[in-house]
């Protein structure tokens, strides 16, 4: 997906079973063609989604969610509580604000980009979000899968373990560079000590194949310790 001259490739989850289509966040405002494009190959549609999780609140993974909302209604949308505020604006999401303070300490030469950026944020739509999910709680999605807390990048940030497959979803709990993990946009992640727990956390469990939504996915080789 582009902002500018910058293109981006990511990577929304989708978790599938015989009572549940749910979709780990949904990509840039605009997107929603190639959203719709992508779930045809699995001969799917927008209308067949029972529920989408948004990790947090960054244009790039809820940018489509309200458009979703408009096409299916009956979607159901699940978020941390700490970012629900944010993400339904009723509070001035963190992103937005973070963004217009860099604004008044950028170079001249990057003013312009500076704004459209921000502008850019300020069109992200916001959505209401139908439930909450809570550290630890277990779904029934896809046999069972469990919220886990990944805070730093944004305070109530989560990530999906997919207990059947031994797989995380990660969001932006951290990315891949070159196919190695590392926090996301450190310079703009909110407590970069807590992402780096998170990140810690996620990598020291008993899995080895991780699902980025920037990088694609990661399979561990070396060995390792589960943690409680």
């Amino acid at each position: 997906m582009p902002f500018g001259e910058i293109k981006e490739v990511i990577y929304p989850t989708l978790i599938c079973d015989e009572n549940f289509v749910i979709l780990v966040d949904c990509g840039f405002m605009g997107s929603l063609p190639l959203l719709e494009k992508a779930l045809s190959k699995h001969g799917l549609t927008l209308l067949d989604l029972t529920g989408l999780v948004l990790t947090h609140h960054d244009h790039d993974h809820m940018g489509t969610a309200a458009e979703i909302k408009r096409v299916n209604q009956r979607v159901k949308i699940y978020a941390s509580k700490e970012e629900t505020p944010y993400i339904s604006a009723s509070t001035k999401p963190l992103r937005l604000q973070q963004a217009e303070d860099f604004q008044k300490t950028l170079p001249l030469e990057k003013q312009a980009f500076g704004k459209a950026f921000c502008e850019m944020l300020k069109r992200v739509e916001p959505v209401e979000v139908d439930e909450f999910l809570y550290d630890g709680q277990y779904l029934d999605w896809y046999g069972g899968c469990k919220v886990i807390a990944t805070p730093g990048h944004t305070p109530g940030h989560i990530s999906l373990l997919v207990e059947n497959e031994a797989i995380i979803i990660t969001g932006d709990a951290f990315v891949l560079d070159n196919g190695v993990p590392v926090i996301a946009n450190p310079q703009f992640t909110l407590d970069i000590e807590k992402a780096t727990k998170s990140m810690c956390k996620l990598l020291s469990m008993n899995v080895k194949t991780y699902y980025c939504y920037h990088g694609g996915i990661y399979l561990r080789s070396h060995d390792f310790n589960a943690i409680d």
